[in-house]
Formats: structure tokens, C-alpha cells, sequence
């Protein structure tokens, strides 16, 4: 009695009965045949607990029936994420392919105007065109007087009646108006040793002036904001190359997060450890899973390894972790187990904040997200540390990944907008919902010949499963309903990955 006093439990059992002498292990055990009791019956609510952890030190017979954290929708836990997740860090970056993946800090302005002088926009004779009555037709026989290649050097003022031979990106001769193709001409003569043209003939007079060229600025002027803060560097090349093109030598940008991803459980061994597994042991799937999908978002990822089921090795696990990385994730060790410790190490060793500890949906019921103080080496107090702890199950870790880990990765590296883009597709068959919890049902995306998305089901979905997200590109979002999204009908996903064309 004191003991479940103590743990918040009070004796109101169906018919009032008060236990006195007899053995709590008995009358606790539904198959010994007392009559009064039909099945397991939790006597408190979540509610009337503290928000905290079980202690780990308590033992078995003190953690809590029922979790203390508050069942959260989707849009309550990413809410909480956005609120809680520190703000960017502003660096500065050279210009160099590690820019690839990072978001502006600040507007980028040209300091040299693109191109930096008249050039020739194809291989060909810079000419003198102009409408005046005093400068004769470009259509006839012209001496070459020089040669205009794309590098440094100097040439002499081209007069009416010449014609200079320029390659493509080559600086005009001064006094040039226009560049009349190759094509358009033929060539009449040329010197004695046959290795230079001495006279060409251009077959068309409709060369206009400013014809092939491109002008001083035409690309980009200097003092021209080339770039806006919060616009991206993909990997398609072109926001490197126009940085590149005008001399900018680095920019401020937000700093990328660097995320640690740690597995924990005595069960858990190496994915590649040789030989068969002892009865118990499992594969450790979830972190070389997790770490492929951070690298795969464009952000450095830390192997933290495993840490065992003791509090204080796990203690220790995470608080060296903190010192290298910003974000750290684990897998397993936050249902309600008595070996679940990740959340009483959080709440009570590291003296972090569990923001949830519960989301309404399937898979990824546990999902935890945190955030711990943190002071750097010299004792200043710097950004808190952010924590995820995923289910264990491996399609549960990596959906609740992309759910949840990435708008906050996104956040704190200054991506907008965060988390995965939501399109409608139409349903390939009919898929079953569920009544109580949002559902994230692991889909192919295909875009077909009728100009539509679809959607095809991956099949089983079990959250153990981590099959299920083999050929998935997108997260089926199905409502809380009875019944089933019928074939045919339109839905939102979450699209993970490239969609596949059967076009």
C-alpha cells in the first residue's frame, strides 16, 4: 500500500475491496481466479503524474503503467519542434563545392560586372556595321587585319572597311560594332605560307550592330544583387556558378547542423558482426539506416555507435557526444520498458527539457524530442543540444527521421521551407485506415502518361518492417477515420525522394 501510494496508485478497485494481509504478487495476477478482477486496470491517468521519467534507480515495481507524456497530434509535436529547435548559426564560406547543400545568410552582391567587356558571342569576324550612309555594306570582300583570342591581350582599333578574325568569348577589337559568323563567310586568300587568312569574303549585309555581341554587364552589373539571403546553393551548379562568375571569394551562410545518430540496447550488435545471433540479439539496422538518410539530406553525420542498457554508460555516451555534434539521435530505449532509459537520462542526469514523449500516428508512437543545456569549453553558456529518440523499430526510426529530425535540421541550417514537400496523388488501390492514429503509409510515387501522380503501396507495413521502404520515394499521409481511402482517390504525400517516371 505505501509503495503504491507513493507511486501515485490508488486502490479503487471495482467493488471497493481494500487489500490488507494478502500478497500483492496474487492479488495482481488475473489467472489465480479473483473473481473481482477482469483484466488489467490502471487506477491513475497520465495527468495526475508529474511530467517526468521513471527513475531508473526505482525498479520495476515503481515505473509508471502508463507514460507520463501527453499524447501529441503531428501538428502539436512539429509545432513544439519549430518552437524549441535553436535558430541558424551565421559563418562565413569560402566559394568552393563544400558550399553545395548551405543557405544564404545575407544578400550577395557583384562587385564586377559579367562580362567584364564586349565579347563575342560566336566564332567569327568582329566587323564595323552600322546604318550610317558614310559606312559601306558588310556584305563583300574584306582584308583580315587580326586575330581576337578568349585570353589576355591587346589588339589595335579596328577601321571601317576590316574585319577581325574572334573566337567565341574573345574581347572585340576596339572600333567593332558586331561579329558576323563563320559560317556566313568564305575565305578569298591568304599569306604566302598558307597559315594565315589574308582576305575573306562576308555573304550577307544584314549584319545589325550589336549583332553576336554580348555588352559589358549584360550578364550581371556590378553592384547587382545576384543572390538574396535564404535562397539555396543546389547541386544543379547554378547559384555556384554565378557566385563565381563575378569574383565573390566567400559568403555568410547558415551553419549546417552536425547530427550524431546512436543506437542503444545490450541486444544490439554490429549489422556486420560475422556469425549467426545469439537467442536476443538483434542487428543493429536503425543507425547505419539513419546515418545513409542524413548524408542522403545533405548534412555530416557522426557514428556514435551503441551504448548499453547501464544509465551511467549512457550518460556518459551522450554527454561526449554533445561536445562534437549539435543534434543527436537515438534509436530505441523510450517505450515503456524497465530498460527504456534514454528519457530519464535526458530528464534526470542531463537536466534536459522533453518537449513530447508521445505522438499520435502510426508508425513512431514513442518519438521523443528534446533539448539539453550545453556550455562550451570555456564555460559560456552555448545553443542547447538537440536530442530525437526514435522508436526502435526500424520503419518507426526512419519515418519519424523524415517526419520529424529533418524541419528541424532544416531549421536550424536556415532552409525554408522545412521538412519534406506535399503533393496529391491518386491511390493505386485501396489502402485501410486507421481509427485512432494518423497513419504514414510507405508508397512509390509514379508519374504516368495521363499527367498524373500516383501512388503504389509498398506492401506490408508493420513498423519492424524496414522492408517496407524498399523503392518508397514518398509517405502515404492517411487521415484518423474507420474505413479505408478508396482506388483512385486523391491524397496527400510526403514526397522522400525523386519521383519515378513511367512517361
Amino acid at each position: 500500500q505505501r509503495l503504491e501510494k507513493e507511486a501515485g496508485l490508488q486502490d479503487t478497485s471495482v467493488h471497493g475491496h481494500h487489500h490488507h494481509s494478502h500478497d500483492h504478487s496474487h492479488s495482481h495476477n488475473h489467472s489465480q481466479g479473483h473473481g473481482h478482477h477482469h483484466g488489467p486496470k490502471a487506477h491513475t491517468k497520465p495527468k495526475d503524474r508529474p511530467p517526468i521519467s521513471n527513475d531508473p534507480n526505482a525498479g520495476p515495481t515503481r515505473r509508471y503503467r502508463e507514460s507520463p507524456y501527453p499524447m501529441l497530434t503531428v501538428e502539436e509535436a512539429l509545432q513544439q519542434i519549430g518552437e524549441h529547435t535553436p535558430e541558424p548559426t551565421i559563418v562565413k564560406a569560402p566559394i568552393d563545392e563544400n558550399l553545395v547543400g548551405s543557405v544564404l545568410a545575407e544578400d550577395v552582391t557583384a562587385t564586377e560586372s559579367v562580362p567584364a567587356f564586349r565579347a563575342s558571342i560566336v566564332d567569327g569576324y568582329a566587323i564595323i556595321a552600322s546604318k550610317h550612309i558614310m559606312v559601306p555594306s558588310t556584305k563583300g570582300i574584306f582584308p583580315v587585319v587580326g586575330v581576337s583570342h578568349a585570353k589576355p591581350g591587346q589588339m589595335s582599333e579596328l577601321q571601317i572597311g576590316e574585319v577581325a578574325r574572334i573566337t567565341t568569348g574573345a574581347p572585340l577589337p576596339p572600333g567593332a560594332t558586331s561579329v558576323v559568323m563563320v559560317e556566313d563567310t568564305v575565305l578569298k586568300s591568304m599569306t604566302e605560307d598558307r597559315q594565315e587568312e589574308q582576305e575573306i569574303e562576308i555573304l550577307t549585309d544584314a549584319i545589325e550592330p550589336g549583332e553576336n555581341v554580348r555588352e559589358v554587364g549584360s550578364d550581371v552589373k556590378a553592384g547587382e544583387v545576384i543572390m538574396k539571403k535564404g535562397e539555396g546553393i543546389t547541386a544543379v551548379g547554378g547559384e555556384f556558378g554565378l557566385l563565381a562568375s563575378v569574383g565573390v571569394c566567400e559568403v555568410s551562410v547558415y551553419q549546417r547542423p552536425v547530427i550524431g545518430v546512436l543506437s542503444t540496447g545490450d541486444e544490439i550488435v554490429q549489422h556486420n558482426r560475422p556469425g549467426e545471433l545469439q537467442l536476443g540479439e538483434v542487428r543493429d539496422t536503425n543507425r547505419p539506416t539513419l546515418l545513409t538518410a542524413i548524408r542522403g539530406s545533405g548534412f555530416q553525420a557522426v557514428d556514435l555507435g551503441i551504448a548499453s542498457d547501464k544509465p551511467g554508460a549512457l550518460e556518459q555516451t551522450l554527454r561526449d557526444a554533445m561536445r562534437t555534434v549539435d543534434v543527436i539521435i537515438t534509436s530505441g530505449g523510450v517505450s515503456m520498458g524497465e530498460l527504456d532509459l534514454l528519457k530519464p537520462t535526458i530528464e534526470r542526469s542531463l537536466g534536459g527539457i522533453i518537449h513530447f514523449g508521445r505522438v499520435s500516428m502510426k508508425p513512431g508512437k514513442p518519438t521523443t524530442f528534446a533539448t539539453v543545456p550545453f556550455k562550451s569549453n570555456d564555460g559560456s553558456r552555448a545553443k542547447p543540444r538537440v536530442m530525437f529518440s526514435l522508436p526502435g523499430n526500424p520503419a518507426s526510426a526512419v519515418v519519424t527521421y523524415h517526419l520529424f529530425v529533418l524541419p528541424a535540421l532544416h531549421k536550424m541550417a536556415g532552409v525554408h521551407p522545412v521538412g519534406l514537400p506535399k503533393v496529391q496523388v491518386t491511390l493505386e488501390q485501396d489502402v485501410k485506415c486507421d481509427s485512432k492514429r494518423a497513419e504514414y503509409h510507405r508508397v512509390m510515387v509514379v508519374a504516368k502518361s495521363d499527367g498524373l501522380l500516383h501512388a503504389v503501396s509498398t506492401g506490408f507495413q508493420r513498423s519492424s518492417r524496414i522492408g517496407s521502404f524498399k523503392g518508397a520515394n514518398a509517405l502515404l499521409c492517411l487521415p484518423v477515420k474507420e474505413g479505408k481511402v478508396a482506388k483512385g482517390e486523391r491524397i496527400d504525400v510526403l514526397l522522400m525522394g525523386k519521383i519515378v517516371s513511367e512517361v
